[in-house]
This record gives C-alpha cells, structure tokens and sequence, in this order.
C-alpha cells in the first residue's frame, strides 16, 4: 500500500477534456493525460483492502491493489507486467471498458470510487512509451495449428494466448482490417485506430498471422479449415441487430445503429463506403435506445452537424444514485451521461414508439411515438407498461437510428454450414467450463457464446478459450486462468 492514509487525502479527479463545442469538430480522443502528480495521487487512494472487491468486480480478475502501488511508487515497468498478466489489452478496456471493477470498489461504499480505469490506461501508454512493450514470439513452437474466426476483443485475445503458448494462428477476419467491433463499432472519439493498429502489428511480429476480406464459409472453405487445422475457435461476435418491425419499417432514413457507426468509422480510416451512405448532416435524428451504442450515434451525428438530437429509451429513467435495490457491490444500473451527451443531445425515456411517417415519396419525415407507464415489482425492477392517455405525438425527424442491442450472431453462412448447436437465446452452445461446441476441435469464445456483453468480458472468455483449447491440444495448460494470481 503506497499511502495508508491517500483515499483520506486525495478526492478523485478526472483528467480534463477538449471542450465540446470544439471537439464535435474532429473524430479524434479528446481526454488530457492526468499530470504525474495526480495520477500518484489517484493510485494512492487505492486502501490496499484485505478482500479487493474489485479484482472479484472485473471479468479479467486484474491484480489492481498491486499495480496501483506501483504506479504510486513510479514503477511503470513493474504495473505494466502486473497489468498485462490479467489483460493483453489495457489500451482498449482503458478507454471503453465500463469499468465494474470501480463499482466494486471498498472506498466507493461511501465516496467516489479510485480512478481505476485511468490508472490502467496510464499504466499502458506510458510502458508503451518508454518501450516497455516488445514483441515476445514464443521460443518453442507445438507444431499445432489453430484457426481464430473474428478478429474482435474475443478472437484477439485468444489469439494472443494461443500464440504465446507455441501454437501456429491464423485469424480469419471478414471486414478488411482487423479488430472487428474495436475497428468498426467503437467510434474513433473514443478509441482512435491507431491505437488497434499499434497492437495488432505487434501480434504480427509475434508471428500471428492475419487474413482479412476472408468469410468462413463463403469465400474460404470450411472444409479446408477443419482439414488444415487442429482446433477452431469461433469470436464472430454477436451481430444480428434488434429490429424494430412496426408500421412504416420501411421508409427510407431508419437504419441499424452499427451501419451508421460502421461508415463512419470507415470515412476517418479512408475506406472507401461501398453501400448507400447514410448521413445525418442537417437532419432532425432520433436514436432509440439508450445504451453506449445509442450514446456512440449521438456524438457522431453532432460531428456530422444534425441540425437535432433526439435519443428515447422505452425503459423508466434510472436513478442518478444506488438504491436498495442495487447494493455495493453488484454494479449499478444508473442513469449514465456521456461526452456525447455532453456535446446536445436531448433525452426522453418511458417513450415508445409507435410507426414510421413518411412522405409521399417514401423519406422518413416523422415519428409517432407516446408516453408509458411502467408497473414496478417488489425489486423495483420494471415488469410491464401501459400507455398514458393524450400523450400520443408525432415527432418530425429525417434519420432514425435503431440502438436497441443484438440479439445473437449470424446463423446463416459458417454456423450453419458447421452444424454448431445454438442455446435457446440463439447464441453458439458451448460449455463454460471447457467453451467446447458439439464438435470437439471447434470452441466458441465472447459474445457468439455469451450473447451481448462488455468489451472486457469479451477479452475474458477469449483468455479462457485459449486455455482450453491448450488443454485439449496439449493435455495440459500453462496459460494463466483468471482465478490465478500469475506475474512476474
């Protein structure tokens, strides 16, 4: 522990960020790196507790007590490998993990919680630069050839294992770079590509090899993948969107949230668009749904210049603080406001929606929509809704963005072809003890198996995957499991 007494000292800080009336004016990061000082300050709040409800609190098990003093004592190299131990992939859950390991947190019972996911963003790009951070090919190859499907947080982190247990990866990506929702879901405001980019063309030198443009099932042979390899591991993700199937579905200016996302992303890469170029660029814009998705269409239809922003949610507001309900440690659901929130927005929930409008020459130009009430059970938890009478409205807009989740991955192509069993949600059936499919060679890791879930459980089930996939390659694993404590 660095400071017995810092969490008394210290309050937590946030580090400053560009203005938004600026930064809705370009797609790059705009959060300040904490001074030195600070960021001491920050980790000196962590009360080295003796039950770190934290570690318990964040899928990957990260060691945070241990490098928090580290970072207090300045001893980068030694946090970066406490870190890297538990996450191959701090720079992305530093940025966009939502952070339950803070929810966790023993001081966060009675004050603000310590800055975790700061801390280990700082952790990364500081190793990263001062040259922590090299390439480690493995010194001894097993002779074992491993297929990764999808290149996302999932399929990199598996890979990343796989690799660094000796075997011979290859990932399959369809899109045509890899990185998968890191690449073309998360908007380059929140995580700019440079930063996938860096960490992708280290696994290259660590001798995993990459092939994009490359669709299991369609324009590469299934049968050549369970010919050519010993064992396969299916991160496709979940990408099937939630739909929205009422009157007027059609009209053109509704589209799914992630197309939107997946353009946008593409035109601040220079790629070229190959679909009909979906734009909200002097449009009256309304988002339905109000997670981070949602929240990701905001901030990119500012910086498009939307002439409005609307984003509904058909769910009651949350509260701003825990409730009974929603005791430490558990993670909260509470009302969240965002950058891109910050940046307009206005917000309505309790709304449902009710048809599409549009004009005589089928553009979107309105939206009918009415208010609920919601019927809540003993646990506060809402059950049921019923219209309120006279609040039925059409509101005038040009571009509706369906925000509402994923319901499972694509069935249709490879796991079809494969004859993978599904659950009763539609997800890919795989055990959570060994992440075996029905076949024995072909494991299923994050959120193809899972269903919907956060990056930083994504980059878990991809660790665990790659474990047993070992084990079933090997006999046994000397890869780390979350429920060990392993570093150097």
């Amino acid at each position: 522990m660095g400071k017995i007494t810092g969490f008394q000292e210290y309050d937590r800080v946030a580090p400053t960020r560009e203005e938004a009336q600026t930064r809705v004016n370009h797609y790059g990061e705009f959060l300040n790196e904490l001074p030195s000082q600070e960021l001491n300050h920050q980790a000196a709040r962590c009360m080295d507790c003796g039950v770190p409800f934290c570690q318990s609190g964040c899928p990957l098990g990260n060691v945070i007590p241990e490098f928090n003093d580290a970072v207090y004592q300045a001893k980068w190299q030694e946090a970066a490998e406490i870190l890297l131990s538990t996450n191959n992939f701090p720079e992305f859950t530093g940025r966009i993990c939502p952070a339950p390991c803070e929810s966790s947190c023993v001081l966060g019972i009675n004050r603000p919680p310590v800055s975790i996911e700061e801390i280990e963003k700082h952790i990364i790009e500081i190793a990263f630069t001062k040259g922590y951070i090299k390439a480690k090919a493995p010194l001894i190859r097993t002779g074992k050839k491993v297929a990764v499907i999808g290149s996302g947080p999932a399929g990199l982190a598996a890979a990343a294992q796989l690799n660094k247990a000796g075997h011979e990866v290859v990932v399959y990506e369809r899109d045509d770079a890899p990185g998968g929702l890191l690449r073309y879901g998360i908007p380059d405001f929140k995580l700019q590509k440079n930063v996938v980019d860096r960490r992708v063309d280290l696994m290259k030198e660590e001798g995993i090899i990459f092939r994009c443009n490359a669709n299991v099932g369609e324009n590469v042979e299934i049968s050549t993948l369970l010919r050519d390899y010993n064992a396969v591991v299916l991160a496709g993700g979940s990408t099937i969107p939630r739909d929205l199937p009422i009157d007027g579905r059609s009209a053109k200016g509704v589209h799914y949230a992630m197309d939107f996302l997946k353009q946008q992303n593409k035109r601040v890469a220079n790629r070229e668009v190959l679909v009909e170029e979906i734009m909200a660029t002097g449009k009256n814009v309304i988002v339905i749904g109000g997670g981070d998705t949602g929240s990701d269409c905001i901030g990119t239809s500012n910086r498009h210049g939307a002439a409005s922003v609307t984003q509904f949610e058909i769910m009651p507001m949350p509260p701003q603080i825990r409730s009974n309900n929603m005791p430490w440690p558990t993670y909260p659901m509470l009302l969240k406001n965002t950058s891109s929130h910050e940046e307009g927005a206005k917000r309505a929930w309790s709304v449902n929606t009710k048809n599409f409008i549009a004009d005589e020459n089928g553009n979107l130009k309105a939206l009918k929509v009415v208010d609920v009430e919601w019927e809540i059970d003993a646990m506060g938890r809402p059950v049921s809704f019923k219209e309120v009478a006279g609040t039925e409205r059409d509101l005038p807009c040009e571009l509706v963005l369906l925000a509402m989740g994923f319901l499972h991955p694509q069935k249709e192509g490879l796991i079809e072809k494969l004859g993978i069993e599904l659950d009763n949600r539609g997800n890919v059936k795989a055990s959570e003890f060994s992440y075996q499919t029905n076949i024995a060679k072909i494991f299923a890791a994050g959120d193809i198996r899972r269903g919907q879930s956060l990056v930083v459980w994504a980059i878990s089930e991809g660790r665990e995957a790659a474990r047993k996939v070992d084990e079933y390659l090997m006999g046994s694993t000397k890869l780390a499991s979350r429920d060990m404590v392993a570093y150097a």
